[in-house]
Parts: C-alpha cells; sequence; structure tokens
C-alpha cells in the first residue's frame, strides 16, 4: 500500500513526532493553565459564595432578633432566665 507523501511529512514532522517536534509534553502547557484557571475560578467562586451565606446569616430576621434580645439582656432589661428562655424560643420557630 502506497503512503501519500503528505501524510508521511506529516507523521515524520508532526507535532507528535519523536525527533524535531516539540512532543507529547507540548500538551502539558495548555493542561497547566487549564488547571490554574480553573482552581483559581474555584477559589475566587468559593469565596465570593462564603462571603454571601455568611452576609446573608447576619442580616437575616433571626439574627437581628437575637442582637435585640442579648442587648436587652446586656442593658438588664432581662434577667438571663428570660434571656434563655427566649433564645431558645426564637431558635426552636426558625428550625435552626
Amino acid at each position: 500500500m502506497l503512503i501519500s507523501p503528505v501524510i508521511t511529512s506529516l507523521a515524520a514532522h508532526g507535532p507528535f513526532a519523536g525527533g524535531d517536534g516539540p512532543g507529547w509534553w507540548f500538551l502539558l502547557i495548555p493542561l497547566f493553565w487549564i488547571a490554574v484557571f480553573a482552581l483559581l475560578f474555584t477559589f475566587v467562586f468559593r469565596r465570593r459564595r462564603d462571603a454571601m451565606q455568611n452576609w446573608k446569616a447576619q442580616h437575616s430576621p433571626r439574627h437581628a432578633a437575637e442582637k435585640t434580645l442579648a442587648q436587652r439582656y446586656a442593658n438588664g432589661d432581662i434577667d438571663e432566665a428570660e434571656y434563655r428562655a427566649r433564645l431558645e424560643v426564637l431558635r426552636a420557630n426558625t428550625g435552626d
């Protein structure tokens, strides 16, 4: 079977040829950069997601109610037993 000279040339001098071509390690460069960008995006988006969840938790109605209750306890408006009882009711009603 005769092989075309173009195919023979590509096989001998293509990107995966043994001697003069860049070889198989040439694939490592784009794979390295893909991995770097994937890790970068993963860390950035995870950090943003965690920050958003933290912000939502701090600005939730339950958090505001607990903060008000703690302020009333700190001011001396309610005693410790009443504070703990009301805090338990708040947490039981929200399901947390």
